[in-house]
């Protein structure tokens, strides 16, 4: 009989990580590393494991990650939604706890385009009337 595995996408600004789970003892593997030896600081490994301390479920699936692009803030969060969006292939029981503590929502911020004639998105270069 083989394990189910379960599939979840997250993004967020420029990262894009890609989540498979499956039935395990709670390893989490980031680009072939572990998850706090590749995030480097621990609030971001606290911000990955925030779904599953939501459901109780630390220890009871092991998670590998392809993440790209951006970085490691927006990494993290992306993968966050990604491991939430598996989860919920695991049981829709768990959809009510994580759409109350916003972990299904895709944070929709992104970087604002740079303008012509200005120094960035919304600084201008300063004005002298003479």
């Amino acid at each position: 009989m083989s394990e189910a595995t379960y599939y979840g996408t997250g993004r967020r600004k420029r990262s894009i990580a890609r989540v498979f789970m499956s039935p395990g003892k709670g390893d989490i593997q980031v680009n072939g590393q572990p998850f706090r030896d590749y995030l480097c600081r621990a609030t971001l490994a606290t911000v990955v494991l925030q779904p599953l301390v939501a459901i109780e479920g630390e220890k009871a699936y092991s998670i590998k990650v392809n993440v790209n692009g951006g970085g490691l803030t927006g990494q993290a969060g992306a993968i966050r939604l990604g491991i939430s969006r598996a989860l919920l292939g695991v049981s829709d029981d768990y959809r009510s706890i994580l759409k109350e503590k916003g972990f299904l929502t895709r944070d929709a911020r992104k970087v604002e385009r740079k303008k012509p004639g200005q120094p960035g998105a919304r600084a201008n270069f300063q004005f002298s009337k003479r």
